[in-house]
């Protein structure tokens, strides 16, 4: 019995050695990771102490210019109070997304650039939205009934709010911006800052643009699309003639258009209605040019006549 004790004894004797060992093993590396962790932590604060004294607090980033230039009409002031950028804000500091961002939520903004130039200089590039056409829509008053809710549109179907004067660099040309006028739309559908993804609003837009390079230009004008079908565009002339586009091939019905036109004169006719959706036999209804409403074209206005504003 004695001797199974002393037996037992010289085990745990034996075993003892191995187990401080481990203890102590475990000891260092606990004291090790320790030293690490205080050590990154001060370096990680000594870090952020050094970035915000030496760059985000240091005043020679001070922001002294704010250079903005547009490809538009926008009053430069104006951009700049929708960039909400204060001078003598650090540079460095300053959250170059959150003026993009900002910038590019006002619909009659495009896209937007901003670069940092060192030390002092941030510099602001805008491209703006180019109306093409507008749309009134009818929407509820401030005092009951209904009120003409007048908006713009660009070649991507974007919709904008005309501009406020104070919004521009100068006032607009004598007689304003008259664009043609897309009806039949319902005002769910009109909302500035998006997209209308109708296929008969893009198509319209489409014949806008192409009807400013076609043989028809300058002899009449578009003063109205009407939307109202998807199948057919019906356009109104400022000279009372009623055209029925379809939404597809359009450079081919203007060249038809025009044909149609030069038939006319010749006959000492004017267009009172024409379907050019139908592809044979088109379905045409004259005017003696004596009963025609002559009224002269406007001169072309480019459509995307761009200006720096600096």
């Amino acid at each position: 019995m004695e001797r199974e004790r002393e037996e037992s004894l010289d085990v745990r004797l034996r075993l003892n050695p191995g187990k401080v060992l481990r203890n102590r093993l475990i000891a260092v590396i606990l004291s090790a990771v320790f030293v690490l962790v205080l050590g990154f932590g001060l370096i990680w604060t000594t870090g952020e102490w050094a970035l915000k004294v030496l760059v985000y607090e240091n005043k020679a980033f001070a922001l002294r210019d704010l250079e903005v230039t547009t490809d538009g009409v926008l009053a430069i002031d104006q951009i700049k109070r929708w960039a909400a950028v204060r001078l003598d804000e650090n540079l460095l500091a300053l959250d170059l997304a959150r003026v993009k961002r900002d910038l590019e939520l006002n619909p009659a903004i495009e896209t937007v650039s901003i670069e940092r130039i060192l030390p002092r200089t941030l510099r602001i590039r805008v491209v703006e939205r180019d109306p093409i056409a507008q749309i009134n829509v009818p929407r509820p008053g401030p005092e009951g009934g209904l009120d003409l809710g007048i908006f713009q549109i660009d070649a991507q179907g974007y919709v904008m709010l005309p501009l406020a004067l104070h919004q521009r660099s100068g006032p607009p040309a004598p007689g304003g911006e008259q664009y043609p006028i897309i009806s039949g739309l319902d005002s769910t559908d009109v909302r500035p800052g998006r997209r209308i993804e109708l296929p008969q609003v893009q198509a319209a837009l489409q014949l806008i643009l192409a009807f400013d390079h076609s043989p028809m230009v300058g002899l009449v004008d578009i003063k109205r699309i009407d939307v109202s079908s998807p199948e057919v565009l019906i356009v109104s002339t400022g000279q009372g003639s009623e055209v029925a586009v379809g939404p597809v091939d359009i450079d081919h019905q203007l060249r038809r258009w025009r044909e149609i036109y030069d038939c006319g004169q010749k006959l000492n006719h004017a267009i009172a209605t024409l379907d050019l959706a139908v592809t044979n036999n088109l379905p045409a209804r004259w005017l003696e040019v004596s009963a025609a409403s002559v009224v002269p074209p406007k001169p072309l206005k480019p459509l995307h006549t761009r200006k720096k504003h600096v």
